[in-house]
């Protein structure tokens, strides 16, 4: 699943192509939304929020969803039918296997940009306050909830927790306030580490935990669970990440 740094990575490879103020010539794809409705519309800007791509006009928002398999393509085709192709007079924008539908509402009104973990309006205080007001849920499950960690996937799950050692299984509310904080704040470090290994295809090499066999921290293996109410894949060592519960 692409999460948040890679969505800013699109953001920013779209921007390249300066089609802010461009208009849409053409629309196809077999999404179910009103094509004809983007037909020569003017895109005012490009935005992310999360693990959400937003195609932004004066007065309705266009929503990209990656969901677990999504991708995309500038300027180049897949095999497989796009589920929603835009067509510039320089650019093309290919998407695929992603959820695709429009607001009648501008971005700004549609999301709390504070809760976005790679936002410059990102807001730690706020962050701290939702994990705080749910204090029965799972650690594993608090990295993946986009209300309060929007653009946190599960890679960002399993290396912040291995980072903070926290076992994946402990609940919000028996965690100490120091490691609370430091949940919230590195899952923003790590986010924008995310970014830059990604930048440099050098993300995999950093791994810790993430699709690891052994801890590098106690040269045991590690455990590897489908845990959580959303039954993501958690690797975790259960020497150095503590269990709070």
């Amino acid at each position: 699943m692409p999460e948040g740094p890679s969505i800013v990575i699109l953001r920013e490879e779209v921007a390249a192509l300066r089609l802010n103020g461009k208009e849409i010539l053409h629309v196809e794809g077999n999404s179910k939304i009103d094509k004809d409705r983007l037909i020569h519309q003017q895109v005012i800007d490009f935005k992310s929020w999360g693990k959400h791509f937003l195609v932004c006009f004066e007065n309705f928002t266009l929503r990209i969803h990656f969901m677990l398999f999504g991708l995309y393509k500038i300027d180049g085709r897949k095999d497989t039918p796009a589920r929603l192709s835009l067509q510039f007079a320089n650019a093309e924008l290919n998407f695929y296997s992603c959820s695709v539908k429009i607001f009648d509402q501008p971005a700004y009104e549609l999301y709390d940009w504070s809760g976005d973990i790679m936002s410059d309006d990102w807001n730690a205080e706020k962050a701290l306050k939702k994990l705080k007001d749910t204090p029965k849920m799972l650690a594993c499950d608090a990295l993946l909830n986009q209300d309060i960690f929007a653009g946190s996937g599960n890679i960002i799950k399993n290396e912040v927790l291995f980072r903070t050692r926290i076992h994946p299984l402990s609940q919000i509310g028996k965690l100490p306030q120091e490691k609370l904080v430091e949940i919230v704040k590195e899952t923003r470090n790590y986010s924008f580490d995310f970014l830059t290994w990604k930048l440099e295809f050098t993300l995999k090499k950093h791994w810790l935990a993430h699709t690891k066999k052994m801890c590098p921290r106690c040269r045991i293996p590690f455990i590897k669970e489908y845990l959580g109410k959303t039954k993501r894949r958690s690797y975790f060592c259960t020497n150095c990440q503590v269990l709070y519960f």
